[in-house]
């Protein structure tokens, strides 16, 4: 973390710690509790209120998740690793369980054990989606 201060620092501490909890990144602010904020801004020796000001869309964010997955040993989901991780779930999972939310669990459970960040929200729709028995969407 040296080099970064302020938001900046802050906002990539809050991504590494969410990520090594959770297996992915959040999606926005709103998904971190405050207490858990307030603890890390401790931490890092950052106000917590300096979280507002940090980019969650911008060159910034997309960098420092490039450095919480290179510092954790996982990549990005490609189209080669979406398509085994569906031919898993397809032979492991979904012939027991149809219930959405549960092969999301096992899904994000196989990428942790790859280390793949987990695909996107509609992309993990559309790769477990038909196996639930619902339509494809594009």
């Amino acid at each position: 973390m040296s080099g970064k201060r302020g938001a900046t620092r802050l906002g990539f501490a809050v991504l590494l710690k969410f990520y090594t909890q959770f297996g992915r990144f959040p999606r926005n602010r709103t998904e971190l509790p405050g207490e858990a904020v307030e603890f890390v801004a401790r931490q890092v020796q950052v106000p917590a209120l300096e979280l507002e000001s940090y980019d969650w869309t911008g060159r910034t964010v997309e960098y420092h998740r490039a450095q919480v997955r290179e510092h954790l040993g996982f990549r990005e989901c490609s189209v080669a690793d979406a398509e085994k991780l569906t031919a898993y779930l397809a032979e492991h999972v979904a012939h027991k369980e149809r219930r959405p939310e549960q092969v999301r669990v096992e899904l994000l459970a196989r990428c942790r054990t790859e280390s793949i960040e987990p695909p996107t929200s509609g992309r993990c729709d559309r790769m477990w989606g038909p196996l639930c028995g619902r339509p494809r969407r594009r």
